[in-house]
């Protein structure tokens, strides 16, 4: 049974949307398909690793009444469809539990998997609330504040990122323990206060699949589920249990030891002092004195880099070490022209902010060197 006739990129471009959670090797054999389905004229891609489930369609596919549904191993598909010359006519066919792929010449015979296991996550009920912004403002915030997620904690709830609404105001924030980044973003209207914590799969295929353009993303938090809906795609996933630890008593405040300092000049001077860091413990000095910031680097060769940079400042002096990487972080994910270091003493964490704007705050802990 013929079921698509189209040119490559008309079915490449959904299957790589959907493809980004998809695991090769799971111990669920169907988790490893994408299902293809035609349902009223719209030919739908899904994809789900049980956590995430991202929706996609195919537009300009030949129109065909008959309804069905196949699934089919996801990156296998995506890397036949890739290997094949740009605007390549694919027509892909059901033949029993196979499906065919031709391009001219060209042959493919996959495995397809029974519809009924794949399992598509229930209607959503109704959102407990919603906002619609840009595209671009969403993308952004994520990028300020997601590298600052914990990897493999097993304080799972750190393994995501805070997503919360209340008043007139969207706030993202991540946390590792060692070091957080805290954004927020004005809503056109009050919000009841709504809080959850996404996971990190979402928030990296976010960042992966939203664009930077006006286009709106609507936010809906449904029971124990979110879900985004933008250029054809809907991503719904479920939220992370736990409690987020409170911010506000980690971000410090009335700090006298400050400096503002151009980004761009303060990443270059960490990136080459970086060089003969300590590679397990990635330590970094940094010695303020008047109109002076020294940077020292040491590894455990005995080698050692340093840097100096002239700023205006006219403080207590102060020797304070960190771990370089979360300084670099920061610095690479801003896109400020300048930034505001701000400190207590030897032993408090560092405020990094971005001058006359209050959207954005970084906090890092400091480490014995």
């Amino acid at each position: 049974m013929k079921l698509i006739e189209t040119d490559r990129d008309t079915l490449l471009k959904p299957l790589q949307t959907v493809t980004g959670i998809v695991e090769r090797r799971h111990t669920l054999p169907i988790l490893s398909n994408v299902l293809i389905e035609r349902k009223q004229e719209k030919i739908s891609f899904v994809a789900t690793d049980l956590e995430i489930q991202i929706t996609t369609s195919a537009e300009h596919v030949n129109p065909d009444s008959e309804e069905y549904a196949v699934t089919v191993a996801a990156k296998k598909l995506q890397d036949i469809l890739r290997a094949l010359p740009d605007k390549a006519q694919v027509i892909l066919e059901t033949d029993e539990n196979r499906l065919r792929a031709k391009a001219g010449k060209s042959r493919f015979s996959l495995q397809t998997l029974p519809v009924e296991d794949f399992p598509k996550f229930p209607e959503g009920t109704e959102p407990q609330a919603k906002i619609t912004v840009q595209q671009k403002e969403l993308k952004h915030m994520l990028s300020l504040v997601q590298y600052a997620m914990a990897q493999q904690d097993i304080r799972y709830y750190l393994n995501g990122l805070l997503l919360l609404l209340e008043d007139n105001y969207l706030r993202v924030v991540a946390t590792d323990g060692h070091r957080l980044a805290f954004a927020l973003m004005m809503l056109e209207a009050s919000q009841e206060k709504k809080e959850v914590i996404l996971p990190r799969k979402v928030v990296l295929e976010l960042v992966r699949l939203l664009n930077d353009s006006d286009e709106p993303v609507t936010v809906e938090i449904l029971q124990n589920q979110v879900r985004f809906s933008f250029s054809n795609v809907i991503l719904v996933s479920k939220v992370v249990d736990g409690k987020f630890p409170d911010y506000n008593r980690v971000i410090p405040t009335g700090y006298e030891k400050q400096f503002d300092i151009n980004r761009l000049l303060l990443l270059q001077t960490l990136q080459r002092a970086s060089i003969l860091s300590n590679e397990k413990f990635r330590g970094v000095r940094l010695i303020l004195t008047t109109g002076n910031l020294r940077i020292v680097c040491n590894n455990s060769e005995q080698e050692e880099a340093q840097e100096e940079l002239e700023l205006q400042y006219d403080g207590d002096a102060l020797d304070i070490g960190f771990n370089i990487t979360y300084l670099l972080d920061v610095l690479n994910n801003l896109s400020s022209e300048t930034v505001r270091c701000s400190f207590g003493d030897a032993n408090s964490s560092a405020l990094i902010a971005i001058p006359g704007n209050d959207d954005f705050k970084y906090v890092v802990m400091p480490m014995r060197i």
